[in-house]
Formats: C-alpha cells, sequence, structure tokens
C-alpha cells in the first residue's frame, strides 16, 4: 500500500500518495516537476522566495516534456545541470475538498512527477528566479531543512537508493 497523508494547501484539503516507481501518468494530469539533486553525497535544496527551502522544481510549460521542465528547473532555480532518471509521482487529490474547482488549472486528480538528478555541473548561482539561495544538506539532515511535508522523505529515500543499485 502506497502512502499517503492529508495536507491544507492555501485552504485547499488534498490528499497526497507517494507511489515510487511505476509508469509516468498521462502528461496532462502532471502538475509539476520536482526533483532530489545529489552532488558529492549531498542533496540540493533551494530557498524559494516566500516559502523557504525545497527542492527545485516548478510547473511543466507548453511543448516541454516532464523531464525537459525538471532540467530546466534544476538550472534556473539551482544553477545545475546533470543526469535524470524518473523516481515516482506523489498523487495530488481534491476529491475531499470543498473548494475545489473543476473550471480551474488543476485536476481532481493530478500528479507532481519526481526525478533524481546526479549533478555534473555546478554553475555560479544566480538570484534570477525565485530562489534566493540555494544550500548543500546532508541526507540524514534534510528532514530539519525541508520540510514541506513528511513524504517528501520517502521520495529522498528512494533516491538514495538508486546509489544502492548502482
Amino acid at each position: 500500500m502506497n502512502p499517503s497523508i492529508r495536507e491544507l494547501w492555501n485552504r485547499h484539503k488534498v490528499k497526497l500518495t507517494w507511489v515510487a516507481g511505476g509508469e509516468q501518468p498521462d502528461p496532462a494530469l502532471v502538475t509539476s516537476v520536482h526533483g532530489i539533486c545529489l552532488y558529492q553525497g549531498h542533496v540540493l535544496a533551494v530557498h524559494v522566495q516566500g516559502r523557504g527551502f525545497n527542492l527545485p522544481g516548478g510547473h511543466v510549460e507548453l511543448e516541454e516534456t516532464p523531464e525537459e521542465a525538471f532540467h530546466r528547473e534544476a538550472m534556473e532555480e539551482g544553477s545545475v545541470k546533470g543526469t535524470a532518471v524518473y523516481l515516482g509521482k506523489m498523487e495530488v487529490s481534491h476529491e475531499e475538498d470543498e473548494h475545489f474547482d473543476p473550471n480551474g488549472k488543476y485536476p481532481m486528480i493530478g500528479y507532481q512527477l519526481f526525478y533524481r538528478m546526479d549533478i555534473t555541473e555546478r554553475l555560479p548561482f544566480s538570484r534570477e528566479h525565485e530562489c534566493l539561495s540555494r544550500i548543500w544538506v546532508e541526507p540524514e539532515e534534510f528532514r530539519h531543512v525541508v520540510s514541506e511535508h513528511r513524504l517528501i522523505g520517502l521520495v529522498l529515500e528512494e533516491a538514495l537508493k538508486r546509489d544502492e543499485q548502482m
């Protein structure tokens, strides 16, 4: 069974479910892409203005694949390049959300895709986008820095499993 939690996002009650591996969903249902970016045993965290430290990520733009969007977001927010592999998806369900707008920009059930990036190039940090800074976090300290929600720790675990499989 896949682990789930309920969160309140901007007055919207959502159910989040982590699904490791598997096939990627229909791109029309992908609401955002994010990733665990690793460099010399450390995880990249970016300080997003108004939200604190998070993983690099964001929305997929028109004519972009989810993986292309992740590479773009990693570059814009963290000034890094690398090779990426798909880790899994976070199902975001609004089925219990009394404020859900069926004509809004998000589907009733959408997905955030997660990748692991092995950084091959660290560029000077630019601060050109919404990120104020970047830091390199030891995996053991990750949950103390990036506290978006507790399922993010499962994404990190999945990313680190890849080291064991290599």
